[in-house]
């Protein structure tokens, strides 16, 4: 039977599906093409996280962050960027849709165009997860951690809510930074500026 849990003004809904549903990638990635409305996670527990669609401040920051991503990935060649709705299989197990990433193309190369058409089994190696309004702060940093743990060698948390970015990078504690104006990704991202002004304040 699957259970459900709530939390956080009913969002995210937790699915809890072992042992009696196991789905093997092929299978959670036909799953989630099924409910294309949703965006769906899933921990390494084999727990399906299930959100709802952005508020529309949320969403346009996003776009923000992700195209500044876009345009430094394209301009420095070494990498691709992807959005919020690129699922990655973990080393642990999970399978997990950053708001932004980045894998290096020299990575990317390993992989067939089939494999590359579903979720890629790999962490990026550059993480950016935005806060919304629903969202609870430990969970999102137990979600950077584990970004960390399994490859990510640089990883952004912002929090709108509070005017925070937490940096994270591996053998070392998270940064965190008060009300930023810009953050760098140096040495990992060579020139990747990030100016968070439109993030702070969304724009009408």
């Amino acid at each position: 039977m699957l259970t459900t849990s709530l939390s956080n003004e009913g969002w995210p809904v937790v699915l809890q599906t072992r042992p009696a549903l196991q789905m093997d990638n092929d299978q959670f990635f036909e799953f989630c093409q099924l409910n294309r409305d949703w965006r769906i996670e899933r921990t390494a527990e084999g727990e399906l996280i299930i959100m709802p669609p952005t508020g529309w401040a949320t969403g346009s920051s996003n776009l923000r962050i992700g195209s500044s991503l876009l345009i430094w990935a394209d301009q420095d060649g070494t990498g691709v960027a992807s959005d919020s709705s690129t699922g990655f299989i973990l080393p642990n197990g999970a399978t997990r849709s950053p708001d932004a990433a980045w894998v290096r193309k020299s990575r990317l190369a390993a992989f067939t165009k089939e494999q590359r058409n579903k979720f890629l089994p790999l962490c990026p190696d550059f993480v950016i997860e935005l806060r919304s309004p629903s969202d609870a702060l430990a969970t999102l940093q137990d979600k950077m951690h584990e970004y960390i743990a399994n490859g990510a060698q640089l990883g952004f948390l912002i929090d709108p809510i509070e005017h925070r970015v937490y940096i994270y990078r591996p053998g070392t504690a998270a940064v965190c930074l008060d009300n930023p104006v810009t953050i760098s990704g140096d040495p990992e991202l060579p020139s990747f500026i990030l100016s968070l002004a439109n993030v702070w304040d969304s724009p009408l």
